[in-house]
């Protein structure tokens, strides 16, 4: 026999509608930040922005390391032979990092303390949507 309800239960709604405010909030605050309008000032002399190349660092799933598609190796002397690299490179100079999904995570450490020793820390990972 089935128990006759005569009231409704609000409390998971109310989680739905909390839930649902928090994600209108957190992309209210992106949209409004690309739609400010700001008026900016004249110069006598305007110098163009300057475009520095981004640089690829890859890591296989085997830990093979790589430079602009250059194979460096694997482990330990691949990072000595990326040390060079990024000794070329100036501190603004963007890093694009694709790393493979099953790589060790120490390899990708490895190469992220390389980078930070060095002062570049214009660093993209490349991801893929699921």
């Amino acid at each position: 026999m089935m128990k006759k309800m005569d009231q409704i239960n609000v409390i998971p709604f109310i989680d739905i509608m909390l839930v649902l405010l928090a994600i209108v909030l957190t992309t209210a605050t992106f949209i409004v930040e690309g739609r400010l309008q700001i008026r900016l000032p004249t110069a006598a002399s305007q110098g163009a922005p300057e475009s520095i190349e981004p640089r690829e660092i890859a890591i296989d799933a085997d830990g093979q390391l790589y430079f602009q598609s250059l194979p460096l190796g694997v482990g330990a002397p691949g990072l000595r032979a990326l040390a060079p690299q990024l000794a070329e490179l100036e501190p603004r100079t963007p890093i694009v990092l694709r790393v493979d999904a099953a790589t060790r995570f120490a390899a990708f450490i490895a190469v992220v303390d390389q980078l930070k020793a060095r002062g570049l820390e214009r660093l993209s990972i490349v991801t893929r949507r699921p």
